[in-house]
């Protein structure tokens, strides 16, 4: 690497927006930069990206950043990606053109052929080879479902004349020019078609789900020097060398690196993972197991209970409700009263999940009187967050057999100060907030840095942590389980709403 080269260019890839953020050798963010796009909702339960709108955000947020810290692309040692994961994109190998849009994690359209798997009795065979629940959330069945409307695909597929892959696959395409089709551990692994215990693409698998090998990319360690962009992208060849599932990148950049050390990322969901350490850990409460990372000096794994809806319910208080003009004004409206006045809403917007994996539940707000207001209603969206952490702590300390003494926060909604003490409060736990809530964005540099030589050992890395405000627990714990009981019979009515497909 030349002497100039000190920055890295970590890009965000997320579920609404594409980030870009330049990083320099002490771990301090120079520049950022952020694009929001489209979300598509082409019928109930459906969720959908233009994979072409995702490239061109995240490229003009990457101009951006470094024309922003005032540099070009030689001064930039690497670009580490981090991405929204199990978003499914096929696009043409030849013209590099989408074969449609993307489908979004979050989508629940293949929930009838789930229920069909999980019938036919061939879900524990997935969850053991693979580590996950059979859940419309995963990209396998995503991926299904575009083989079998594309009128001949299937049969294109096998002759390689369409690829597959997460989104960090298609940006290192675009940024490559076509040169490149990988992935890494952790985002395969998120596919129902990566086995844990061999590493790699599982032919069971690919039978299972009539998923043609050829189409699928090469899997990569997480942190290696993959390749270069092209140098028309960002001006001159610049390597790519980190790619991690957001959540993954998180649990890095939080410094997360010893058995038992778990973070909560408040984004669109909410994502808590444990480090277990060298070997997986098995869920007995239909937690996932997963890749954390994987570099030269081997794998480690993590346990991992999502969310589907976590900072997206103060989106919907915005734009579906219209009791807020801007999301930041949230805790304001909310601190505006004491309690929420016995309303408990749960966010199941597109169904829940960890620990529950209900496709079926439905958005539910209960307790409702003549004196509720949209203040009461904002404290209880944000109450629901931090009920569906704590019902994934919960079974995360009895899968790891772990006990959890501190919970590392990070994402847009962990800056919300009612909502962390109220976090504490129902955990009983100290929450411990960074000083930079941008976890994900640095986790993507440093492993992109430790690929590059920018940074050496994780210990060094580990001296880059800058400490920011723990929230120590104040409710009493009594009235924390009361609280907690109450939340429990409002899920209860929450679940299994919607009729099942036959």
């Amino acid at each position: 690497m030349g002497a100039t080269r000190s920055a890295i260019l970590a890009l965000d890839q997320g579920t609404t927006s594409s980030r870009a953020v330049v990083v320099d050798r002490a771990g301090a963010i120079l520049a950022s930069a952020q694009r929001e796009y489209r979300q598509i909702y082409p019928q109930p339960g459906w969720v959908e990206h233009d994979p072409r709108e995702i490239w061109t955000t995240q490229l003009d947020t990457a101009r951006e950043a470094l024309a922003t810290a005032g540099l070009g692309a030689g001064d930039v040692a690497a670009i580490g990606i981090t991405n929204q994961r199990e978003t499914t994109v096929v696009w043409d190998r030849r013209t590099g053109e989408p074969v449609g849009n993307a489908i979004v994690w979050q989508d629940r359209r293949t929930a009838g052929f789930c229920d069909e798997l999980v019938r036919s009795g061939r879900a524990a065979e997935v969850q053991a080879k693979t580590g996950l629940v059979v859940d419309p959330y995963f990209s396998g069945t995503k991926l299904r479902w575009i083989l079998d409307q594309l009128p001949g695909a299937r049969e294109r597929a096998r002759r390689g004349g369409l690829a597959f892959g997460t989104v960090d696959s298609w940006l290192v395409w675009n940024l490559t020019g076509g040169r490149l089709h990988v992935t890494d551990a952790t985002n395969a692994s998120r596919t129902l078609l990566y086995s844990l215990h061999t590493g790699g693409w599982d032919d069971d698998l690919l039978r299972l789900f009539d998923i043609p090998r050829e189409m699928l990319p090469e899997v990569r360690l997480t942190s290696e020097v993959y390749g270069e962009t092209d140098p028309g992208v960002l001006g001159a060849p610049i390597p790519i060398a980190g790619i991690a599932g957001d959540q993954q990148a998180a649990l890095f950049g939080q410094g997360c690196f010893e058995r038992g050390l778990a973070k909560n990322t408040y984004g669109t969901g909410c994502f808590m993972l444990m480090n277990t350490g060298r070997a997986p850990v098995p869920s007995k409460h239909r937690l996932l197991t997963t890749v954390g990372w994987r570099t030269r000096a081997g794998t480690a794994y993590a346990l991992e209970g999502s969310v589907f809806i976590g900072g997206a319910v103060v989106q919907w208080l915005r734009d579906g409700l219209g009791i807020l003009r801007s999301s930041a004004e949230v805790e304001a409206l909310a601190a505006g009263v004491p309690d929420s006045g016995g309303v408990v809403l749960v966010p199941a917007f597109a169904g829940l999940g960890a620990p529950h994996w209900d496709a079926y539940a439905r958005g539910t707000i209960v307790g409702l009187t003549r004196g509720t207001g949209a203040a009461h209603i904002a404290r209880a969206a944000l109450e629901g967050i931090a009920f569906q952490v704590a019902d994934v702590l919960d079974v995360m300390t009895a899968d790891s057999g772990i006990p959890v003494t501190e919970l590392r926060v990070d994402g847009g909604a962990a800056a919300n100060n009612l909502l962390m003490q109220f976090q504490a409060d129902i955990l009983q736990v100290p929450v411990a907030r960074p000083a930079s809530v941008e976890t994900t964005a640095l986790g993507a540099a440093f492993l992109a840095g430790l690929a590059a030589g920018t940074w050496r050992s994780l210990e060094e890395l580990r001296g880059l942590r800058r400490a920011g405000r723990t929230f120590e627990p104040v409710m009493p714990a009594a009235e924390a389980a009361a609280r907690r009981a109450r939340w429990a019979e409002a899920l209860r009515r929450a679940r299994d709403w919607e009729p099942h497909e036959p």
